[in-house]
């Protein structure tokens, strides 16, 4: 019977490790699964209905760390998650993602001789100014299976001299759930709820210190935001540190002025991806947003100076396109010209990551 602790720090993270669990769940004469959340984000959505509507598994263990500096919230999940393994003795922990509990945990478990399988491996921006880009390449010199969503995520580690039977291409499990929830999300009433027709409005996602926190920064992205709202509205859930900014930087008055932007909380996950998968254009500065937009065929704009995920670019529907308003504006008119592209979906993106994930764990031990 192969122990294994399932390590989860955010949101996101409980979308990539839920099919995951499901499909150890269904081995469970051979694997027994433990689903660990760090409580690195602590979000009030995070209710008995969060997973209940997603079908996600409640985690067995919350070590509830909550916010502080990046050093800090490394070091509390840590200490806890020290203690976990000792009460509870595993043959493997499995990480998700990019977070500071993905690259603490698998210190840890290093420190402590039990072995790491990192999920969505490999992926580099090569822009060390992102904490998420050091968790990444912690995570992955750690770790003793690197589970890649893409080809491309395969030849960084190779040329970052990891092992080639250390790695192995799996495909993206964040689709599985997309796939998993594109149906059910049908039946959420935010179009309704903001007056929306399908291909007739844009989505919008901006949280990135990068684009928030300076002033002029923020304040430049407005200014294109004004402007595509002369085509079509933008629906714009705002993340509370974009919120905190605006607020800080006194812009909260100028955009409730500007009418052809939709202002809302941010969305539960079903919400939003009826909103987004119903959208002419996306413009976001996340990184799983990327993913699935090129699996549905829909145009993104990514306001960052780079990516992770360049499949999404060469392969799929997105363009990166940075902060510059004369830009963001440029790309978007632009976009919304073009007629939509197919959906060009990338090698084993198929909805069944899960099932080769877990089949590697079991093959590597």
């Amino acid at each position: 019977m192969l122990r294994i602790i399932n390590v989860v720090g955010a949101r996101p993270n409980f979308m990539k490790i839920a099919p995951v669990i499901e499909e150890m769940r269904r081995r469970s004469s051979r694997i027994e699964p433990l689903l660990v959340h760090t409580g690195q984000h602590y979000d009030e959505s995070m209710s008995d209905s969060f997973f209940e509507d997603l079908q996600i598994p409640r985690p067995d263990i919350n070590l509830g760390v909550g916010s502080g500096t990046h050093s800090e919230q490394t070091a509390r999940i840590m200490v806890e998650f020290e203690r976990v393994l000792l009460e509870h003795p595993a043959d493997w922990v499995v990480v998700v993602g990019d977070v500071n509990s993905t690259m603490a945990a698998s210190i840890v478990a290093a420190k402590s001789l039990v072995r790491v399988a990192h999920v969505e491996a490999g992926l580099r921006s090569r822009d060390r100014t992102m904490p998420e880009e050091i968790n990444r390449v912690v995570t992955d010199s750690l770790a003793d299976l690197l589970l890649t969503p893409s080809r491309d995520a395969d030849d960084n580690l190779l040329r970052e001299g990891v092992a080639p039977h250390k790695i192995r291409f799996v495909g993206n499990v964040m689709i599985d759930t997309l796939y998993r929830n594109l149906e059910r999300a049908r039946a959420s009433q935010v179009l309704d709820r903001f007056g929306l027709k399908p291909g007739q409005f844009c989505a919008m996602t901006l949280h990135r210190p990068s684009n928030v926190d300076n002033h002029e920064t923020l304040s430049g992205i407005l200014d294109a935001l004004e402007v595509i709202g002369e085509q079509l509205p933008v629906v714009f859930p705002i993340h509370p540190r974009t919120r905190e900014r605006l607020d800080q930087f006194g812009l909260t008055e100028r955009i409730r002025k500007q009418s052809s932007l939709v202002l809302t909380e941010p969305l539960g996950y079903l919400d939003f991806l009826r909103l987004y998968s119903n959208s002419r254009l996306v413009l976001t500065d996340s990184g799983g947003i990327q993913e699935e937009t090129t699996v549905l065929g829909i145009p993104c704009l990514t306001l960052r100076q780079n990516t992770e995920r360049p499949i999404t670019v060469t392969e799929g529907t997105n363009r990166v396109v940075g902060n510059d308003p004369a830009v963001i504006t440029r790309e978007a008119l632009a976009a919304l010209e073009r007629q939509a592209s197919p959906a060009r979906v990338p090698e084993l993106w198929d909805g069944h990551a899960a099932l080769r994930i877990v089949d590697a764990i079991e093959e590597a031990s």
